[in-house]
């Protein structure tokens, strides 16, 4: 059958989606989900159908495409295309064997994540896909075919340099900005560290969000290698080279359902390190109430498996567990995150001392993995000296940023409130959850000069009555106002065990 194209200007984020009037699809015999072939001249793909029952959406005669078909296709609005019957994948069969509890084989597991990166596979399927690793569980050989599968079928950076650091914080403390402290270190230091991140999903800020304030982070991967040779280190953002693309599509299925498989997470970790060409990697696991890692328990069996997982893929890995149950740091949110770096870097008496020690606490780690002698005092005297400060300057230019940016260029929201202590007392919890949801409802992460300012407090502080606590940022008043009504609701400081809120 041949259709003429209509340009539905919508994209999935991977999956190939095409739509066929009801019409059409009843001609052929074709359902919700089902698979057809497309063919244009020489190109030719295979998308999953959606059927519209409207003709002014797609009316019978033409096939409504979304963007990714089109770009494989290279069609245009009005273009014929030929469409036929196609069969479902290998891999979708492999996915109900692991539904139904078996051990996937090597081969397997790559024929699934080839399909994803391709965009074979409906969300459905790879819904079934996550549901299946999470119920039935996956053993070491299925974790490493995994993680092996998603670096095969991704970009990988390449570097003629041995050994090439990384590091990881499995997450959830807001403000824990330390990769934007331990990659100048590590790289003045002469060690090789191209530390690619990622974006917020549901913090405040992620790297990548705070490093963009300084400089672009969207690179190339001949962008980041050229930066890396430059200078031994970068700090760029993950997603924007498909490092590992098949993790990111997985993810992107985990997050609604708020899942997260313990051999998804073991190989989304290692996959995107295995893709820069890690050797020795060092990983963060905070735990507390509000972490992503609840108990020490459930952190010494992670340890165990990265271990495990590490030496299969011949990669030296030591994790570290460290107490999350408050914020790192005083700003939370891209630009005031920032400005936290930028303070410890220059040596600002406004610096927040608790980042930097953890910060340069790791950043030793690193370095005595790579076999520095004195790691811990290199790492001080290179952040004290101020080649730290040099070395982010330089990193900073050949991303493309202002290697001369100054503290008062970084521009905070400036719409601002100061929440006060009602009263004398000593501070006993701050909430990580709820200090993330008032700081994002402010606008950060996407309005990088919102977030929240922790004025020097932690929990078993004494706090006397009127003092600051924290400053909310906002880059609109209407946002400034959601954000108090949250805090007034929700509060987020604990003193003396009862609830501040105004």
């Amino acid at each position: 059958m041949k259709l003429k194209v209509k340009d539905m200007d919508i994209e999935t984020g991977g999956i190939l989606v095409a739509i066929l009037n009801e019409e059409d699809a009843h001609k052929l015999d074709l359902h919700h989900e089902d698979r057809i072939r497309l063919k244009f001249g020489r190109k030719e793909t295979t998308a999953v159908i959606d059927i519209a029952h409207s003709k002014k959406s797609v009316p019978p005669g033409k096939i409504g495409l979304f963007e990714e078909v089109l770009v494989k296709l290279n069609v245009k609005q009005g273009d014929i295309v030929d469409i036929d019957l196609a069969e479902k994948p290998a891999s979708v069969y492999y996915i109900k064997d692991k539904l139904e509890g078996k051990n996937l084989t090597k081969d397997e597991i790559n024929a699934i994540i080839k399909d994803v990166v391709m965009g074979k596979l409906s969300a459905i399927e790879l819904t079934y896909f996550v549901g299946a690793c999470y119920t039935e569980g996956m053993d070491m050989d299925e974790i490493v075919a995994l993680t092996e599968s998603i670096v095969k079928n991704g970009a990988q950076l390449r570097l003629d340099k041995h050994p090439v650091l990384d590091k990881h914080c499995s997450g959830g403390v807001p403000g824990n900005r330390t990769t934007m402290l331990i990659v100048p270190i590590v790289a003045a230091a002469g060690c090789t560290i191209p530390k690619t991140s990622s974006r917020s999903i549901t913090s405040p800020a992620g790297t990548a969000d705070t490093m963009e304030v300084l400089a672009p982070v969207a690179l190339s991967v001949e962008k980041i290698k050229s930066v890396v040779e430059k200078t031994n280190g970068c700090i760029a953002w993950g997603g924007g080279v498909n490092l590992a693309a098949a993790d990111d599509k997985l993810i992107r299925i985990r997050h609604p359902l708020s899942i997260d498989p313990e051999g998804m997470l073991l190989s989304s970790i290692l996959a995107k390190k295995a893709a820069v060409n890690a050797t020795h990697v060092l990983i963060d696991i905070p735990i507390g109430n509000d972490t992503k890692v609840k108990t020490k328990k459930q952190a010494l069996k992670l340890k165990r498996d990265f271990t495990k997982i590490g030496k299969k893929l011949k990669m030296k890995i030591r994790v570290i567990i460290t107490p999350g149950n408050q914020p790192i740091g005083n700003g939370i949110g891209p630009a005031l995150e920032a400005r936290d770096i930028l303070y410890v870097l220059t040596r600002h008496e406004k610096r927040p001392l608790d980042l930097e020690k953890k910060g340069v606490s790791m950043a030793a780690k690193l370095l005595k993995m790579a076999g520095i002698k004195n790691a811990e005092k290199k790492a001080v005297q290179i952040l004290e000296s101020g080649l730290a400060y040099k070395k982010m300057q330089e990193i900073i230019k050949a991303q493309g940023g202002n290697p001369d940016i100054k503290l008062k260029d970084i521009q905070i929201g400036k719409y601002e409130y100061t929440f006060k202590s009602p009263k004398a007392g000593i501070i006993t919890d701050i909430n990580n959850f709820t200090i993330n949801k008032i700081a994002r409802i402010a606008g950060a992460p996407k309005d990088k000069g919102a977030g929240i300012y922790i004025h020097n407090i932690n929990e078993g502080d004494f706090i006397r009555k009127g003092a600051p606590i924290m400053t909310i940022y906002a880059e609109s008043q209407i946002k400034l106002k959601y954000a108090l009504n949250v805090l007034k609701k929700i509060g987020g400081i604990v003193m003396d065990h009862r609830l501040i809120t105004s």
